[in-house]
C-alpha cells in the first residue's frame, strides 16, 4: 500500500489515541459474547489447555480435555504415569511428545515452588516450562489479573490494520497496545479482535462493509 495512501488514510481517521476507546466501545457491543473458547473448571485446567493450544485449535483441545481432565485432576497425577502415557493421551494436539515434557516439568515446579497452585504472577508464569509470555498472559487475564495483552495472530493483524501498531514483533506490540488500551480492558481487548478477526475482518477478504468500526479504521475499503 502506497505511503501516501496510508498517511491520508490515518488523517481521515484521526490518532489512535482518540479512537482506542471507541473502537473497543463499538467492538464490545458487537462481541458481547467475546471470551476465552477454552473449557476448563479451575486454574490448572486452564493452564493445562493453554499449553496444548499451541499450534491446534481450541475445539481440538477441548475434545482432548474432556477426557484429559477426568483422568488428571492434580499435578501429581501428570507425574504419576509414563510419559509415553501422557504422550498418547494428549497426542491428537500435536507435537505430543514436546507438550508431554513441558507439562510434567510444569507439574514438578509446580509441586516444588508453588505448592502445586498456579501462581498468577506474570514473572511466574513465565518461568514454568513451556510456558511462553503469550500462554502466560493468557492464564493470568482468565484468572481476573492481566498484566499484559495477549497479542496472538489475529491481535497482530486486526492492531496493524487498525493503524494501532507499525511493529511485527509480538512483544513490541503488545508494549504499543499497552500505551493504549486502558488497564482495565487489557483482559477483553484480545478477546474483541480475535472475534472480530473471526468473524468480520477475515485476513484474505475483510467484510468492511459488515464492519462496526470501518470508519475509524485506515485500512478500510468502504
Amino acid at each position: 500500500m502506497p505511503r501516501s495512501y496510508v498517511r491520508e488514510a490515518r488523517k481521515r481517521v484521526g490518532p489512535k489515541k482518540a479512537r482506542i476507546r471507541p473502537v473497543i466501545e463499538r467492538l464490545a457491543a458487537e462481541h458481547a459474547d467475546a471470551a476465552i473458547a477454552l473449557t476448563f473448571a479451575n486454574p490448572l485446567e486452564l493452564l493445562v489447555s493453554v499449553m496444548l493450544s499451541a499450534q491446534t485449535t481450541d475445539v481440538n483441545v477441548n475434545r482432548v480435555t474432556e477426557r484429559l481432565f477426568a483422568k488428571y485432576r492434580w499435578p501429581e497425577d501428570y507425574l504419576a504415569v509414563p510419559q509415553e502415557e501422557l504422550e498418547r493421551d494428549i497426542f491428537a494436539t500435536g507435537f505430543y511428545r514436546q507438550k508431554a515434557k513441558a507439562l510434567r516439568a510444569t507439574m514438578a515446579m509446580l509441586l516444588e515452588e508453588f505448592d502445586g497452585r498456579v501462581p498468577r504472577r506474570l514473572e511466574d508464569l513465565v518461568r514454568l516450562p513451556g510456558v511462553a509470555r503469550k500462554t502466560a498472559n493468557v492464564v493470568a487475564a482468565e484468572l481476573g489479573d492481566a498484566q499484559g495483552i495477549v497479542v496472538d495472530t489475529h491481535v497482530r493483524r486486526l492492531s496493524q490494520r487498525l493503524g494501532l501498531t507499525k511493529q511485527e514483533d509480538p512483544v513490541k506490540i503488545e508494549r504499543d497496545l499497552q500505551r493504549l488500551v486502558p488497564r482495565e480492558r487489557w483482559g477483553l481487548f484480545p478477546h474483541l479482535l480475535i472475534w472480530h478477526g473471526r468473524r468480520v475482518c477475515i485476513a484474505r477478504a475483510p467484510r468492511c462493509e459488515d464492519c462496526v468500526v470501518n470508519d475509524l479504521c485506515p485500512s478500510s475499503r468502504v
